[in-house]
């Protein structure tokens, strides 16, 4: 199966996955990380996240988690579909007072916003395998990042039903260290090896 065939795949495996889940069981999920994570994350990192879309897995309590105990939160900032992503400070994780909306819908810092690169990096996922490989919406902004910045701990966040047999990947796809779902976590790999 081609990616653009997966991609539109995955995306309706994870749509209604979440439409089956009650809302008291979705607001349950991904309220703090389980100590495996918590053991990924140096005490003075810069945390990477993401202001979730209605289907991807919730980060927002996770951003809460880790500014409660003194971490530096980022998320993703565009200019354009086109445009390098880069990272910028999220002071109110639990407000958002500080997010600007783009065109596309997507919550982030505003062009102030200092710029960071964050030491530890939660990403958004269509689809993952149990060896860390993934497959996101296919803009690649993430691994180009990534392959800018190759010591970054990555740690992919997926609903267990986007777990797949195996994924096409090319030489510019980045492994991630470690995948956390609502039930387990995979990893962390050795990405030395890939």
């Amino acid at each position: 199966m081609d990616k653009s065939s997966l991609r539109t795949q995955l995306r309706a495996t994870r749509a209604a996955h979440v439409a089956a889940l009650p809302d008291t069981t979705r607001a349950l999920i991904f309220l703090r990380p389980p100590g495996a994570v918590q053991e990924l994350v140096p005490d003075d990192a810069v945390v990477g996240l993401y202001h979730a879309t209605k289907n991807e897995a919730p980060a927002g309590a996770y951003a809460r988690f880790f500014a409660e105990r003194g971490h530096t939160i980022a998320l993703p900032r565009f200019t354009g579909r086109e445009a390098p992503m880069d990272f910028a400070l999220h002071q109110d994780p639990f407000d958002k007072g500080d997010l600007v909306e783009t065109p596309s819908g997507i919550m982030q810092p505003g062009p102030r916003a200092q710029t960071l690169v964050p030491d530890v990096l939660f990403v958004p996922l269509l689809g993952f395998t149990e060896r860390g490989e993934r497959i996101g919406q296919g803009a690649g902004h993430y691994d180009r990042w990534l392959a800018e910045h190759p010591n970054t701990v990555t740690i992919g966040m997926a609903w267990d039903a986007q777990l797949v047999d195996e994924l096409p990947t090319e030489a510019h796809d980045v492994p991630l260290t470690a995948v956390v779902t609502p039930t387990r976590l995979y990893g962390p790999f050795d990405r030395s090896m890939s």
